[in-house]
């Protein structure tokens, strides 16, 4: 099973200079709860970010470069990471643009953290169809213990064509 997992600003952004632009202490414990134990694909520039591969992960990132990465496989296509896994292992891509907008149109999950509160950055999350998918969950907070803004969790799965 394939499963896209990003957090989004409300006006579809995503990071800024290969970074974050908000800390919110809640969605990353969020995220580290859902992927731990499951194997991460990510971009080279994702990886970059992170500086490190994720404990409790297979991780595996996407480059058109040959390159070894210490605790990481490397793949030249999210075809090519994808082929790595069984179709049981529930594999989590979680980014950057490029690799969600390839993965969108194959994911059966997406694990969507909206930000209430816009930002400015340079990457944006790719346009994607809401008919195509089911909101299966949805948990909002009005603010985080640090974090001054709403934000929500929110899970779809894919609608049986």
């Amino acid at each position: 099973m394939i499963s896209v997992i990003v957090a989004v600003a409300e006006n579809g952004t995503i990071g800024d200079k290969n970074r974050l632009l908000w800390h919110i202490t809640e969605d990353m414990r969020h995220f580290r709860r859902i992927t731990t134990g499951h194997p991460v694909v990510m971009g080279r520039k994702t990886y970059e970010s992170l500086g490190r591969p994720l404990p409790n992960r297979r991780n595996v990132v996407i480059s058109r470069q040959d390159l070894v990465i210490e605790g990481c496989e490397v793949a030249h296509s999210l075809e090519e990471a994808l082929a790595l896994f069984g179709a049981d292992e529930e594999v989590f891509v979680i980014g950057g643009a490029q690799i969600y907008a390839e993965a969108m149109p194959v994911a059966d999950r997406f694990y969507l953290t909206v930000v209430e509160h816009p930002y400015e950055g340079d990457t944006q999350f790719p346009a994607w169809d809401p008919t195509a998918w089911q909101l299966v969950e949805c948990e909002r907070f009005e603010r985080g213990v640090e974090y001054p803004h709403p934000f929500r969790f929110e899970t779809y799965e894919r609608k049986i064509k």
